[in-house]
């Protein structure tokens, strides 16, 4: 009888360590499911208005009605899926916008993709639009191989496919293109 009582004792025993085992098994495999990064992003902002300022002076004027935030990514980078609109100011006040209905950045490379229904208006009045533009912002870089269309002040246009043209469009050089341009006779001697 005593022997008996000694087995049911071990299986008691042996049963509680399996029932505990597995129960921890089940636990590590929901904290292993926590831990994997996710194909989420790590934020999300709604109808953020950015502001960048400089010695009390606004800079840049940021806004967008949805930010996702994927930091947490090898290749960090964040998206901007509903559009983006961005105004820069230069020190004499003057504003230059961007707008994109769509837009991501890339961190470690500073590559701002722009997409769909692109459009750039500087201070003195030239319209940019594209259906794709990217902006390097540590080279002051803005370039394009998809169509785009340029509209002076003075209503001259240029067509064309694909450019390369600093941030403040002193140089610009396009791969190809037509357009129209309207000479001022008055000022012709």
């Amino acid at each position: 009888m005593f022997r008996n009582l000694i087995i049911i004792k071990k299986s008691i025993v042996a049963l509680l360590w399996a029932t505990i085992l597995f129960s921890c098994k089940g636990n590590l495999d929901e904290v292993n499911k926590r831990n994997q990064i996710s194909n989420d992003p790590q934020a999300k902002a709604y109808d953020i208005n950015l502001f960048y300022t400089d010695s009390g002076k606004v800079k840049v004027n940021l806004r967008s009605p949805l930010v996702l935030d994927y930091t947490h990514f090898e290749f960090p980078y964040r998206e901007f899926p509903n559009t983006v609109d961005v105004d820069f100011f230069d020190a004499d006040s003057s504003k230059s916008s961007i707008f994109a209905k769509y837009a991501i950045i890339y961190e470690q490379t500073g590559l701002v993709d722009m997409q769909d229904s692109v459009s750039i208006t500087t201070a003195d009045g030239l319209i940019l639009q594209a259906k794709q533009l990217y902006w390097d912002q540590n080279k002051g870089w803005i370039f394009t191989d998809q169509n785009y269309t340029i509209t002076m002040p003075n209503g001259t246009t240029n067509n064309g496919q694909g450019f390369d043209a600093n941030q403040k469009f002193t140089i610009f050089i396009s791969r190809s293109n037509r357009g129209k341009q309207i000479i001022d006779q008055e000022n012709e001697l």
